[in-house]
């Protein structure tokens, strides 16, 4: 009896473990096109495969084009946010290069909760 509460315990803080690591701040601080972060920046061909940890992430196949929206800055630099036809996410931006620059002046700003967001079994998730 002892056993199964422990294992029970154990999937219960592996569960939390991956809820919290999910809906973490990435980065204080993103660079934009504009204030509203609607713009599109530029267009970059993935270079490599990638499948992102959680769903805030863009999954890609080396060669697909990817239109870059964001930035993550100061903090985490290497991370980038950008759409594939539906599909809208962070990617690090050492899997692709560059295009075309769509957008040469950046917009710094600080990150907003929903920059974020999670949608994980038809749920949003904030931290």
């Amino acid at each position: 009896m002892s056993r199964i509460l422990d294992q029970r315990i154990l999937l219960l803080v592996i569960s939390l473990s991956a809820s919290v690591q999910s809906t973490k701040v990435l980065s204080e601080w993103k660079k934009c096109g504009d204030p509203e972060c609607e713009k599109a920046m530029s267009r970059v061909q993935a270079t490599t495969d990638y499948l992102g940890p959680d769903c805030r992430y863009l999954n890609f196949k080396a060669g697909e084009e990817i239109i870059v929206y964001s930035k993550l800055s100061r903090k985490n630099e290497n991370l980038w946010t950008g759409s594939k036809g539906k599909d809208f996410g962070y990617f690090p931006r050492d899997a692709v290069k560059v295009e075309e620059v769509l957008i040469v002046e950046e917009v710094e700003m600080p990150t907003k909760e929903t920059d974020f967001l999670c949608l994980h079994e038809d749920k949003y998730t904030f931290e």
